[in-house]
């Protein structure tokens, strides 16, 4: 894993937002193995089961609880940190929830984002900051064919809409303060519906899978027939560091939105998902009673990352079976009790090794 990303990030000062949270938490470790100093700011976490409890990660990077909404304490930590690189991560992450929190969904993640830029931009050492959002930032058509990164931004909830709101933030403090003339190389990053160990959200379908099976109940499934781009969350977290590596030593010619999704084979329906669980977890069910006044939520959604490939040479490593196989591994360890931090570095290393012998190179 050393020579992962040409050792870009070895003794660098890296501030997380988010990091208490599932894809925070795992970018956290990942950035600790690679010889980082790591600064997390973010709100506690909301369980003893969340990845960041079970990695017992506050050992090995330094955290303060905060809300991204409260400029001022974040902006002390940030001082603090005097961070090399910045990765954007904190945001109400949930489509249900932000039916039922509208007002809280778009503060934190219009506000916070405008916070993180305000606080990069006034850090004299940044170099570069990714701000991390969602492929529900598009003006979701429910076409058969994968939105490219200049597609317009849309959403037909709160939390979409909010999403779209926070790339067009990003879009006008690059053209703003970002430009040419910045030492700071601005970036987004959006990527597909992310599954692996330690994501226990609430609504979410892989974690509503393990606690249902947990207790030997039945799992409810809202919508089976939805296709989703389906990706283990090392897939993206491996696009977001080479991302990052690239506005690091490169500059400005990779500044702008990336999309970092599955392959076109990755694209299942929740129904195929569930049954694939349920085939590598060797237990499990599920049923779908007919539910009146569901709230929207998109029926299909695809990413098109050729320009990923084509100008990062970024590629997604997992297949589906894969994908499901490593997820499955990863909730496996958390359950059975064992050393979760170790286990989460052991699958670390053994995608950079698969990535590597597949000949996707993350750096050049």
């Amino acid at each position: 894993m050393n020579d992962a990303f040409e050792g870009i990030f070895r003794n660098k000062r890296v501030l997380i937002t988010g990091d208490t949270g599932f894809k925070g938490s795992w970018l956290s470790t990942w950035l600790h193995e690679l010889g980082a100093k790591v600064f997390g700011y973010a709100l506690p976490p909301k369980t003893d089961n969340d990845n960041y409890v079970k990695t017992k990660l506050s050992r090995v990077i330094t955290h303060r609880d905060g809300n991204v909404v409260d400029y001022d304490s974040f902006l002390s930590f940030a001082k603090e940190a005097n961070p090399d690189i910045a990765f954007h991560l904190a945001a109400q992450p949930l489509v249900l929830y932000s039916y039922d929190n509208p007002r809280e969904t778009y503060e934190t993640n219009l506000m916070g984002t405008v916070n993180f830029f305000e606080i990069v931009r006034n850090l004299p050492n940044v170099k570069a900051a990714v701000n991390v959002t969602s492929d529900k930032c598009y003006e979701n058509k429910e076409w058969v064919w994968g939105y490219r990164e200049n597609d317009p931004m849309g959403g037909k909830d709160p939390y979409s809409s909010s999403k779209g709101c926070s790339e067009l933030i990003t879009s006008a403090y690059i053209n703003s303060f970002f430009s040419k003339n910045s030492n700071t190389v601005v970036a987004s990053a959006r990527a597909g519906n992310v599954i692996g160990g330690g994501d226990w959200a609430e609504n979410r379908i892989v974690p509503d899978f393990f606690r249902a099976t947990s207790k030997n109940e039945s799992l409810v499934v809202r919508n089976p027939d939805h296709t989703r781009p389906w990706q283990h969350v090392l897939e993206p977290l491996s696009g977001y560091l080479h991302l990052a590596a690239k506005l690091y030593t490169d500059g400005q010619s990779y500044s702008g939105g990336w999309n970092f999704g599955p392959s076109d084979s990755n694209h299942y329906s929740v129904k195929i998902l569930i049954e694939s669980l349920i085939k590598e977890y060797g237990k499990g069910d599920f049923n779908s009673p007919p539910v009146e006044g569901r709230p929207h939520e998109a029926h299909l959604l695809k990413l098109d990352v050729s320009k990923a490939a084509k100008m990062l040479g970024w590629t997604p490593t997992l297949n589906f079976t894969e994908t499901v196989k490593v997820t499955v591994d990863g909730y496996r360890s958390e359950l059975s009790g064992g050393d979760v931090y170790k286990d989460r570095v052991k699958q670390i290393e053994a995608y950079t090794t698969l990535a590597k012998n597949k000949g996707i190179k993350w750096t050049n």
